[in-house]
């Protein structure tokens, strides 16, 4: 059996790890790619740039773009009372400031956080959570959604999203490439090494962003797992999680300002008919299997 403060190492050295191993993805597909046409990594460097440009706006505005997209009201303190105080005292256990509180006017329980530190993020429920969990329950899912802006894990996840946009775009633009037929195509000395090269970079271009969207997925639900153990420590009550995760995944209806965006800042995925079995498929799931988590939560001490 292991202790809370055990759960969260474990899973913050896993989350570095497949950190280290997107970034050393990252630049291999660069680097085939740039090898692979010809160019010098000055055309990887304006691809990057172009991408981060891009993704900049995501980052710094993607907590109220999220919200536009769910739907969200702000909540309100007199008809949100018991949202309101849980998240205050929570918050003041956490030592982190209070977030700005938002409602998804929908029936099926589910709850998120956003945002890029904990100066500038937000915690939403939906009105389904607000109604059909009790006090210690929503004390779980708060004290859950509070350790995800703790420990950056907004901050880490916005990061992700623009390292596959990244890829993405790399992709993309070497596949546009190979119409001009790249540079140094008539060098006699390398013509053969880069004719395996510009064959190893269609596969890439081809397979690439599908891998870096299953990275993504990897470290998103290894950020559950975080968040779960670091809710505990706020709580002191692994089975208000458990039973709050439990009745989250078995009620029947499905999120319907939830979309394949959106779907993995969501506590519990929030696409209840899409259930993937087996090793391979569970690869494109966005959280890890609710059965696991609760099982984890009642082995804490």
């Amino acid at each position: 059996m292991i202790n809370v403060y055990e759960q969260q190492d474990r899973n913050k050295r896993r989350s570095t790890i497949i950190m280290v191993v997107f970034v050393l993805f990252i630049t291999g597909v660069a680097w085939v790619f740039s090898k692979a046409l010809g160019y010098g990594l000055g055309m990887v460097g304006v691809a990057l740039i172009v991408a981060g440009l891009m993704s900049f706006a995501g980052y710094w505005w993607g907590d109220k773009i999220i919200l536009t997209i769910s739907g969200a009201r702000p909540a309100d303190k007199k008809r949100d009372f018991i949202f309101f105080t849980v998240t205050e005292n929570l918050s003041m256990a956490a030592q982190i400031p209070m977030p700005r509180l938002y409602v998804i006017k929908d029936s099926a329980p589910n709850a998120f956080a956003a945002g890029r530190d904990q100066n500038h993020c937000v915690v939403c429920a939906t009105t389904g959570l607000l109604e059909k969990l009790n006090r210690t329950e929503l004390e779980g899912v708060v004290a859950h959604e509070l350790s995800h802006i703790r420990n950056y894990d907004t901050r880490l996840m916005s990061i992700v999203t623009v390292l596959v946009g990244m890829v993405t775009l790399m992709g993309d633009w070497f596949l546009r490439g190979t119409r001009f037929g790249g540079r140094n195509r008539d060098d006699r000395n390398g013509n053969q090494i880069q004719a395996i090269l510009f064959l190893i970079g269609i596969i890439f271009a081809l397979l690439s962003p599908l891998i870096a969207q299953l990275i993504q997925l990897a470290i998103s639900r290894r950020r559950e797992f975080l968040a779960d153990a670091s809710g505990v420590m706020l709580t002191r009550f692994p089975e208000g999680l458990a039973r709050a995760l439990e009745k989250i995944s078995k009620d029947p209806e499905v999120l319907e300002a939830a979309n394949k965006a959106t779907a993995h800042l969501y506590i519990v995925n929030p696409f209840k008919g899409q259930k993937f079995v087996g090793w391979f498929a569970n690869l494109f799931n966005t959280h890890p299997p609710v059965v696991k988590r609760i099982k984890i939560l009642k082995e804490m001490e």
